[in-house]
């Protein structure tokens, strides 16, 4: 137990120098921590940060915008931290953008926000109004075309990524421990049958068994997760066969052998606890894969549907904005994916380095 503990602790020491896969750590745990708190931490505290001012679509980053803020007609309930926190807060109030205003005794009278030097003028008696009327606002990343704040939906949009590639993980190592521990241990005719059926699932393009396995499933949130998840299962189903079949060799699994326990019981307690090192590594190389997976599906249209903020999807209803005035609105989820997927490539490299025997202590 000593030598396992100090080994842990020489890996921690070394992935700790690596000064990439330090700067992983820290963007991935940020990651989490605003995936936690989006709807906390993002402007736009609506359901899906769908909060739509189409008079105000299509505006560049730094974008500032008044707004009067008028009472809905029905009574929205209070949403309490828990309940926020999951799915957000429904908005209590309209807001309408304006371009001035002025108090006239009980009523405000605005010049309405239409498009840019067109406005129509308006009063609003107090009692339709919410307690501090006047709101200006920041946009901090723009908008896009539906008047959405593109950062909310961006915060937002971090839990659909982290989630699939969370997921994706789970059912990735589920199925290639189970079936790469058989194949390396059992051998002979197991390991004959698993091989053929993992051989066929490589020679499949891993985007065309994705489209598959999504028309089969559906569109939608929980589909994409099964679809990407079932299509990553070999590379770990491979690794896991050949580590396996390195260690089932040696003293020690000899020595549980001759002690009488079970296979489930050697594999389970013996053999996974000392190849975990590599899986670990492809676990985070699957990570960031996933997370490009679900973005491009979603870019295609067959991923997580509108209004879900997804960057993927962010990318498809904005890529038009490149080639014209606004490009941000496409580029910033753009760069929201390169940074968390090189974060767990720098990662995934780290472990690598750690976790080989073979380092220097």
């Amino acid at each position: 137990m000593n030598q396992s503990i100090s080994f842990q602790t020489a890996a921690w020491r070394r992935l700790k120098k690596n000064n990439g896969a330090v700067f992983g750590l820290i963007i991935i745990f940020l990651s989490v921590l605003i995936a936690i708190f989006a709807y906390f931490i993002a402007p736009d505290h609506s359901p899906y940060s769908n909060r739509i001012i189409l008079e105000i679509g299509g505006k560049k980053p730094g974008y500032q915008q008044s707004f009067i803020i008028i009472k809905k007609d029905k009574d929205v309930t209070s949403t309490g931290f828990f309940s926020q926190m999951m799915a957000g807060k429904e908005d209590a109030n309209l807001f309408l953008p304006i371009a001035n205003y002025e108090k006239n005794g009980d009523s405000i009278i605005v010049e309405k926000f239409i498009d840019e030097n067109v406005t129509e003028r308006k009063a609003f008696h107090q009692s339709v109004l919410a307690e501090n009327p006047i709101l200006q606002k920041t946009f901090l990343l723009g908008t896009d075309k539906y008047g959405r704040d593109i950062l909310s939906r961006i915060v937002v949009g971090t839990r659909v990524s982290l989630s699939v590639g969370l997921i994706t993980v789970i059912i990735s190592l589920s199925i290639g421990l189970l079936l790469g521990s058989l194949a390396g241990f059992f051998r002979g005719r197991t390991d004959d049958i698993i091989m053929w059926f993992i051989n066929i699932i490589w020679s499949i393009p891993t985007l065309l068994l994705v489209f598959a396995i999504t028309l089969a499933l559906g569109k939608g949130f929980w589909q994409i997760f099964i679809a990407v998840g079932l299509t990553m299962w070999v590379n770990v189903a491979r690794l896991v066969r050949g580590q396996v079949i390195a260690v089932r060799e040696l003293e020690y699994v000899e020595a549980t052998r001759a002690l009488g326990f079970s296979n489930f019981r050697i594999i389970v307690r013996h053999i996974w606890p000392n190849i975990m090192g590599p899986v670990m590594v492809i676990a985070a190389a699957n990570f960031a894969s996933a997370i490009v997976i679900e973005a491009g599906l979603s870019f295609l249209g067959i991923g997580v549907q509108p209004p879900q903020p997804s960057w993927g999807l962010m990318i498809k209803e904005n890529y038009n904005f490149i080639i014209t005035q606004n490009p941000m609105l496409a580029l910033a989820p753009g760069f929201a994916i390169m940074l968390l997927v090189l974060a767990f490539n720098l990662l995934g490299n780290g472990l690598r380095d750690a976790l080989n025997v073979r380092g220097r202590i």
